[in-house]
């Protein structure tokens, strides 16, 4: 039932956006921003899937592992990956090493493909959250599914995306300015 919390700089924030220094400088300058395009789009899929049963903040720490790895998550280079590339993901320490979620990523950047350039990016936020929706006053009061973060996962999901269920739709929505959970109190509502 936390509300927004002072840090050390004397700012509000969400509680978990002053933890740590890296979720500080996330939480601040990326999460809830508005993300546009294809690629970007993509990476942040692709994050969102790696972080499915873990710490966001392990996923946060390898981010430079996963792009190194991933070719900067340009979709074409990714759909390429082979049998080789999956042997040469699954020995890379720099990265979470799951082979369902290594081969999602491929699959998804197939699918992104198959969409077709810019369709990604329309997908996506075609299933925004209301804007004049209120402001979450505690954590308790954010959701963890919506009924657009539903209709997203099925969305991509029946465009061939994977691991993109509902859970992992809205944290993707959160992180990408779909909507804004950003505490009503927090510096960077």
């Amino acid at each position: 039932m936390t509300g927004a919390v002072p840090g050390a700089d004397g700012l509000l924030r969400c509680p978990w956006g002053d933890s740590t220094d890296d979720y500080r400088v996330y939480h601040d300058t990326e999460w809830g921003r508005p993300v546009h395009g294809d690629q970007a789009l993509f990476e942040r899929i692709s994050l969102e899937a790696f972080q499915s049963g873990l710490s966001w903040i392990t996923i946060l720490r390898r981010r430079e592992g996963f792009r190194a790895a991933f070719r900067d998550f340009s979709i074409e280079q990714v759909a390429e990956f082979g049998d080789a590339d999956v042997e040469r993901l699954m020995a890379d320490t720099g990265i979470i090493r799951n082979r369902a979620k290594i081969l999602a990523t491929v699959a998804n950047a197939r699918a992104a493909i198959d969409l077709g350039e810019g369709e990604l990016e329309t997908l996506i936020w075609n299933h925004a959250g209301d804007p004049d929706r209120p402001a979450p006053k505690t954590l308790a009061e954010v959701p963890a599914v919506t009924a657009e973060s539903t209709a997203l996962a099925k969305a991509l999901k029946k465009n061939g995306f994977r691991f993109v269920g509902p859970t992992t739709a809205y944290a993707l929505m959160q992180a990408c300015g779909l909507v804004n959970d950003h505490l009503v109190d927090c510096h960077a509502r």
